[in-house]
């Protein structure tokens, strides 16, 4: 019996050594100018917590603005967006100092940010105040501000640049703004509390989420009309778009299930039982695996596109909301919106000792109710005197 207590206890540790031995063998293959950080937005400390991804460590607490919600990196830039919605501006993170470099002021409470392809401008929804702030993310200075409709929750860029995709959480419709122009091109009613976007990578269409009619919209952005409503499971909260741009996902909190839409044909192909509350979810770059935090039920659903299932569900912290995988693809943040802290979930082919191929890293402490998060990864050069 001592013999068997004592090979209980002792795998499970040899098993994390294992992991850790593993992560720090792939740590000692990197370069040492390759930086990677997550960013994560502590909606009720004012604060940013910048997760160094190459140790799994906090490495430093950033002070912003009241109430940061959403946050945006600059793909052409080492700069990171928070949206700070009790205070109603945008602090500019410098992510190779990790420090914050300016503030620019916006309008009514915002609550995220989206940032053009090339890196040249931000688009803030403003919900207090009906419109949408276009930030000039070189001079770091507001170029306009366009009036939409009620209570705007997010304002997308198309990946072209061309369009921004507008949600009017209080007038149940969607605007259409001409980004060359700066002005609104049209306004069509969708259905009920329309919220998330997403957006084709060929610009060819936008999927907006109606959490009070439990559908999804389908609009052809060429002609700027809608194409189809879509049912799906109650509260859909969140889209979830594959990379390559065929499926897109609906996260249905209040049915516990997800829905795949194929955006060809505007059709649901199914919905699936997840977990409890899904809130978030995230596919890896190579379109197998869907990641989806179950807020109510403290753990995350891996779901295996190819196959049509559930393959795991790992427990995580309290209240899972906010979701990014590290660049290299291998690793999972989960934001525990209730417990303040980040999940750390390692994904690899499992060897000798190893119990699957997901297992728990680490957990890292953010601040309180930590609630969306993004990667940065870049190379640093050393600057010429």
């Amino acid at each position: 019996m001592r013999k068997l207590l004592l090979m209980m206890v002792g795998l499970p540790v040899l098993a994390g050594l294992a992991w850790w031995y593993f992560h720090q063998r792939e740590l000692s293959n990197l370069d040492p100018a390759y930086h990677e950080y997550a960013y994560v937005t502590n909606g009720k400390s004012n604060t940013v917590s910048v997760i160094d991804l190459r140790t799994f460590r906090l490495a430093r607490t950033l002070h912003v603005g009241s109430g940061p919600t959403g946050i945006s990196a600059n793909p052409n830039r080492n700069e990171v967006y928070v949206v700070n919605s009790g205070s109603s501006n945008v602090s500019v993170i410098d992510a190779e100092r990790n420090a914050v470099v300016s503030t620019v002021g916006v309008h009514g409470t915002p609550y995220f940010i989206d940032v053009s392809a090339n890196g040249k401008r931000g688009y803030v929804a403003n919900s207090g105040s009906n419109d949408v702030s276009v930030i000039d993310l070189d001079q770091r200075r507001v170029i306009g501000s366009i009036r939409v409709g009620t209570a705007p929750g997010l304002a997308r860029v198309s990946p072209d640049g061309n369009t921004i995709v507008v949600s009017n959480r209080g007038s149940d419709s969607a605007s259409f703004i001409d980004t060359r122009k700066l002005s609104v091109r049209g306004t069509i009613p969708i259905c009920h509390e329309p919220t998330d976007i997403a957006i084709l990578p060929d610009s060819s269409k936008a999927f907006v989420a109606c959490s009070g009619s439990a559908q999804v919209a389908s609009i052809d952005l060429k002609s700027e009309k809608l194409l189809a409503l879509l049912d799906v499971g109650k509260t859909p909260v969140s889209l979830t778009l594959k990379p390559d741009g065929g499926e897109l996902i609906v996260c249905n909190f209040d049915s516990d299930s997800i829905s795949i839409i194929e955006t060809t044909t505007d059709e649901v192909s199914g919905s699936y039982l997840i977990g409890r509350h899904p809130s978030r979810g995230v596919v890896s770059a190579d379109n197998s695996r869907l990641y989806v935090s179950n807020f109510g039920s403290d753990a995350v659903a891996v779901y295996d596109i190819d196959m049509g299932k559930v393959i795991a569900s790992l427990p995580v912290g309290s209240s899972p909301d906010g979701l990014a995988l590290s660049q290299s693809q291998n690793y999972l943040l989960v934001l525990d919106s209730q417990s303040g802290d980040a999940t750390v979930i390692q994904k690899r082919k499992p060897r000798k000792l190893e119990p699957g191929e997901y297992g728990l890293l680490t957990m890292i402490p953010a601040g309180a109710q930590p609630n969306n998060i993004v990667v940065k990864a870049f190379m640093l050069t050393k600057t010429q005197p």
